[in-house]
């Protein structure tokens, strides 16, 4: 599925991504950084916070658990991240979303067991089929 959505985004776009622990956020990460050409292995920077990775694009991950909301993460100097030469993927976004551009790109995961639903907002590249 990240793989899919990957194939679409540009430079610039920014993917807010949302849901409980063990929703499927970093592996919807992993999907998009295969699709950039990305061959690094791919880990939340809960710790960290950002990863950088180079591909086609750079992706910017964040991972903004820690954060206490939208003060913590403008110190962390995000606008290259929200409007560089790059994709820019954040973990946990529920957080930050008032610090975020209004174009982003929202996904929204849930999961029941085995199952998972995946809602996508903001999308603007024509229909979505995964």
């Amino acid at each position: 599925m990240g793989e899919k959505i990957g194939s679409f985004l540009h430079k610039g776009d920014v993917i807010a991504l949302q849901g409980t622990l063990a929703a499927g956020k970093t592996t919807i990460t992993k999907g998009i950084a295969r699709s950039l050409g990305i061959t690094e292995e791919i880990t939340s920077p809960t710790f960290t916070l950002i990863s950088v990775y180079e591909g086609k694009v750079p992706l910017y991950h964040m991972d903004v658990y820690r954060l206490e909301g939208g003060e913590d993460f403008s110190d962390l100097g995000p606008e290259e991240m929200l409007y560089g030469d790059g994709v820019c993927v954040i973990e946990w976004s529920e957080k930050v979303m008032s610090e975020l551009p209004k174009k982003t790109i929202i996904i929204k995961l849930a999961a029941e067991g085995e199952k998972r639903t995946v809602t996508v907002e903001n999308w603007p590249y024509g229909d979505l089929y995964i």
